[in-house]
């Protein structure tokens, strides 16, 4: 094969996106089953150019053919780590990102699918300028300091942090609030339910499933965290809330986030294999809130609200008449009240779980990058709320309830 390429093929080069995926389990996994089976025209502006775990990486400049990255997602499905693959490198996540990067030209996109603090990792591309795709909440979820000093390492670097697939997988929640600030909106309240997981847990229970079987089946369906406490405990909720309500203005660590945890005390510091053996001692204590929440004409729900000046989140009683009670499986729903919708706000109901929503969440991210490059023009930076003059009072969390 010919070293030199041909104008067709450097042009075609020059306006393919090189994609670097972080994390390789069920979301990442099902994302690349994704990205292998889209229509010829899309597939043809991307090129998957390298996998990294927690152990190694795998890396093509060229790209990872559509063979090899089924092979690779195949591999990982069968719980082998990536550098036992045949192409594979044996490689800590953060030195192995340093790597990739120092390899590939251009304006690659890191798509981070894990579940941990990768704020390094991401530092490391947005300060050559890449966009970072986020299902992981966890970098945008923590303390305030260290998320002001992500975002302005793109904006120097002059690279975009998405992350729709963060807060409802693939609902379009993240834009629908974007669209909503940068039109000029303002953003009141934020409530709803943002967890599918917990909402296909209440609903089991509200079907008369033991909690310890509910939660067996919300693992089995890949519905919860790698450890179901960070569901059971409000914190993925409340890294939810606080993106969410960061967008609209809210400043504060998550430790500021009002927090009900469904964890008693005595399981929380045992290990996970040791919680899920004692998880039907439980199973008596939610029997009986689920039976005096029926008597009382209600549902239980785990409900988050988020505005300017606070964020919380916990358990509630439903009545059987409110559209909460109504959520089916693992559907989120997001109420915006704004100063346009106010009497009647705007509402977004559907599926909020999943590895497939929230690998399509990411696409749809992947998607839109695609097609800003390909129009040869880039959105503005994403001036959230805080950045912007707000000086109308935002109505305060009540201590009485949602």
């Amino acid at each position: 094969m010919s070293a030199v390429l041909s104008l067709s093929e450097q042009s075609a080069e020059a306006h393919c996106t090189d994609v670097v995926l972080v994390g390789v389990g069920s979301i990442g996994r099902e994302l690349l089953t994704q990205l292998s089976s889209t229509k010829k025209g899309v597939s043809s502006k991307l090129r998957v150019c390298a996998l990294v775990d927690s152990t190694g990486y795998v890396l093509d400049t060229n790209g990872l053919s559509r063979r090899a990255l089924l092979a690779l997602c195949d591999h990982k499905r069968q719980g082998h780590p990536l550098h036992e693959s045949p192409a594979g490198q044996v490689a800590d996540p953060l030195n192995a990102v340093a790597f990739i990067a120092a390899q590939l030209s251009g304006k690659p996109v890191l798509i981070d699918a894990t579940a941990a603090d990768t704020r390094a990792m991401l530092e490391i591309v947005l300060e050559r300028g890449w966009d970072v795709i986020l299902a992981n909440k966890v970098p945008i979820a923590g303390e305030q300091a260290l998320f002001d000093r992500l975002y302005a390492t793109a904006r120097v670097g002059g690279g975009e942090i998405l992350h729709e697939a963060t807060v409802g997988a693939g609902l379009p929640v993240i834009d629908t609030l974007r669209k909503l600030v940068e039109s000029g909106d303002r953003v009141q309240a934020i409530e709803g339910c943002p967890s599918g997981t917990l909402g296909f847990l209440f609903g089991q229970l509200g079907r008369g499933a033991s909690f310890s079987e509910a939660l067996r089946d919300a693992i089995a369906a890949g519905y919860t965290e790698p450890d179901p406490r960070i569901d059971l405990s409000g914190l993925d909720v409340a890294r939810k809330a606080l993106i969410l309500a960061r967008i609209i203005g809210f400043r504060g660590d998550l430790h500021a986030v009002r927090t009900e945890t469904l964890v008693p005390a005595e399981l929380r510091d045992v290990s996970r294999d040791e919680f899920l053996a004692r998880a039907s001692e439980l199973d008596a204590p939610w029997a009986a809130r689920v039976e005096a929440a029926r008597v009382r004409g209600t549902v239980l729900r785990y409900r988050a609200k988020a505005t300017r000046r606070g964020v919380r989140v916990g358990l509630e009683e439903v009545p059987v008449t409110h559209p909460l009670s109504l959520l089916e499986g693992t559907d989120n729903q997001f109420s915006f009240t704004t100063a346009r919708y106010d009497a009647n706000p705007l509402v977004i109901t559907g599926p909020g779980a999943g590895a497939a929503v929230t690998a399509a969440g990411v696409f749809n991210d992947l998607l839109r990058v695609v097609a800003e490059r390909a129009r040869g023009v880039k959105a503005p930076p994403f001036r959230r709320a805080s950045e912007a003059r707000e000086t109308a009072p935002t109505p305060a969390l009540g201590s009485s309830g949602w």
